[in-house]
């Protein structure tokens, strides 16, 4: 069973930057497809970005492209979404997910294992 823990959300003015990490313990991620999931109080969970199990295929909702990066250390079971140019409406709190497949499924749920989530508020 894999767990997720995300870290690195904070609290920054707008237009700056911030690195989510994601830690896998209890099983490999190797070969599960990983994204990246917000929601906002009073909102659905939207997702974020993705990538394959290779790490060559990625996917970003239209909002963040070209602001956000989603990465992968398959040997350090860990991913990463590095954030720049960040808006209000990037506040949110976001989690970490994986799938039990090397290619990404859309849909929330696809995504077998959760973290808990880690929060990141954008000020104006």
């Amino acid at each position: 069973q894999v767990q997720l823990v995300e870290s690195g959300g904070d609290s920054v003015a707008a237009g700056g930057s911030l690195r989510l990490s994601c830690v896998a313990s209890g099983g490999s991620i190797l070969d599960k497809c990983m994204g990246w999931f917000r929601q906002a109080p009073g909102s659905g969970r939207e997702k974020v970005a993705s990538i394959s199990g290779g790490g060559t295929v990625t996917h970003y909702v239209d909002s963040v492209k070209g602001r956000f990066t989603i990465s992968r250390d398959n040997s350090k079971g860990t991913v990463q979404l590095l954030m720049n140019d960040l808006t209000p409406e990037d506040t949110a709190m976001y989690y970490c997910a994986a799938q039990d497949r090397s290619w990404c499924k859309a849909g929330p749920s696809s995504y077998d294992y959760w973290g808990q989530g880690t929060q990141v508020t954008v000020s104006s």
